[in-house]
C-alpha cells in the first residue's frame, strides 16, 4: 500500500494526525504554458537570457521531489509521466504517481491568449488506457459557471469521464477552480455557490466513482471550515496553491487550509518557483508536523537556503509580507 492510500484510510476513519496531512507536487503545468513552463533561462549574472528553461530542468525537479520523499503524490502530464516510469522513478517508492487526464480550456495559458476571460469548455487530452500503464490515479477538474447550459455540459461530461476511468480501473481526485472572472450568484456568496455545487454534484455519484479528495480554490476559513466538515468520511478537502506569491504565502495557505479543516494540498508553482523545491516542501511539513507558524517557518526556510549556499529571490522581510488577500481574511 502507497502511503497516500495509508493516510486517507486513516482520515477518513477519524484518527487524522498532523503527519497524515497530504502533499502532492503539481508538476502538471506542461499542460497549461507549454515552453515556458520551467520558467525562464537565467544567464552567469543571474538576470534572464530572454529564452525559456528546456523540460528537462523541469523533470530534473520532478526527480529531485521524489527522490526527497517529501510528498506523498507527483502530478505530471502524460507525457512527463511516461518519462519518469521510463526513468524508474517509482520503482520502490512510496509516493503515488498521478496524471492530468483533462485539459479544459480554462488552464489553456500561452502566451498571449485569451481563454481565460472565456468559460472553460471541457475537453480531454490523455487517453485513460495510456494513463493507466503508468499511473492508477488521475487529476480530473472542473469549475462552476452559475450558468444552465455550460454546468450542465461540464458535469455530462464528467459523468462520461467516471465511466471510461470506472472501465479501465482508474481511480481519481476532483479538482473544482474558481472561475477566471467574477461570476452572479445572486446576492449570495461565490464560495457558498461553488460548496452547494461540489456538493450537490456528487451526491448521486456512487462510492466506487467518487473522487478520492477534491482538490479546490482556498476560498477564506468560513467557506473551507464549511466544506471539510459537511461529509468527512466521504469528502476530504484539499487546496491548490496558485500563483507563486512570497514563501509566507504558501506556509500561512497551508496553516490556515489544515487549520480549518482542509487535508491535502496540491502545490504546483509554490513548489517549483520557490529557490528550492525540496526545501520549501520541508518546510511545509514542518509547519503542519511541528506546529510552526508561517513567520517562523519563513525564517527557517530562509536559514536552510542560506545553508545550503542559495540565494532566496527576495530578502526575509519581504519574503515575511503576506500578499494574497484571502489569506488576510479573518476566521
Amino acid at each position: 500500500m502507497k502511503r497516500l492510500d495509508e493516510k486517507l484510510a486513516r482520515i477518513r476513519a477519524g484518527k487524522y494526525r498532523p503527519q497524515d496531512f497530504i502533499i502532492a507536487d503539481a508538476k502538471d503545468a506542461d499542460m497549461a504554458f507549454g515552453t515556458a513552463t520551467p520558467g525562464p533561462e537565467l544567464g552567469p549574472d543571474g538576470q534572464p537570457t530572454g529564452r525559456m528553461k528546456p523540460l528537462k530542468a523541469y523533470r530534473d525537479d520532478m526527480l529531485r521531489v521524489i527522490e526527497s520523499g517529501l510528498v506523498d503524490i507527483m502530478l505530471t502530464s502524460m507525457s512527463s509521466g511516461e518519462h519518469l516510469a521510463d526513468a524508474g522513478a517509482f520503482t520502490g517508492s512510496a509516493i503515488t504517481a498521478a496524471i492530468r487526464v483533462n485539459d479544459s480550456s480554462d488552464i489553456w495559458n500561452p502566451r498571449g491568449a485569451n481563454y481565460k476571460h472565456l468559460p472553460a469548455a471541457p475537453f480531454r487530452t490523455a487517453r485513460l488506457d495510456r494513463v493507466t500503464a503508468v499511473a492508477d490515479l488521475g487529476l480530473y477538474a472542473i469549475s462552476f459557471y452559475n450558468d444552465l447550459d455550460i454546468d450542465r455540459h461540464t458535469l455530462e461530461c464528467y459523468a462520461a469521464f467516471r465511466d471510461d476511468a470506472s472501465a479501465v480501473g482508474l481511480r481519481h481526485f476532483l479538482e473544482v477552480f474558481n472561475p477566471q472572472y467574477d461570476i452572479d450568484t445572486r446576492g449570495a456568496d461565490f464560495a457558498d455557490f461553488n460548496n452547494d455545487s461540489i456538493t450537490r454534484c456528487l451526491a448521486g455519484v456512487a462510492r466506487a466513482d467518487r473522487p478520492l479528495f477534491l482538490k479546490a480554490a482556498y476560498n477564506g476559513p468560513r467557506a473551507t471550515e464549511a466544506l471539510a466538515s459537511f461529509d468527512p468520511d466521504q469528502l476530504i478537502v484539499g487546496i491548490l496553491g496558485g500563483a507563486a506569491g512570497t514563501n509566507r504565502d504558501t506556509l500561512e495557505l497551508m496553516k490556515q487550509a489544515e487549520r480549518h479543516g482542509a487535508r491535502v494540498a496540491l502545490f504546483g508553482r509554490k513548489i517549483y518557483f520557490a529557490e528550492s523545491s525540496v526545501h520549501i516542501l520541508q518546510t511545509m511539513r514542518d509547519v503542519i508536523e511541528q506546529q510552526l507558524t508561517s513567520e517562523d517557518a519563513t525564517k527557517l526556510y530562509h536559514d536552510r537556503l542560506q545553508k545550503a549556499g542559495i540565494v532566496p529571490k527576495r530578502p526575509l522581510a519581504d519574503d515575511l509580507e503576506i500578499t494574497d488577500p484571502v489569506l488576510l481574511v479573518k476566521s
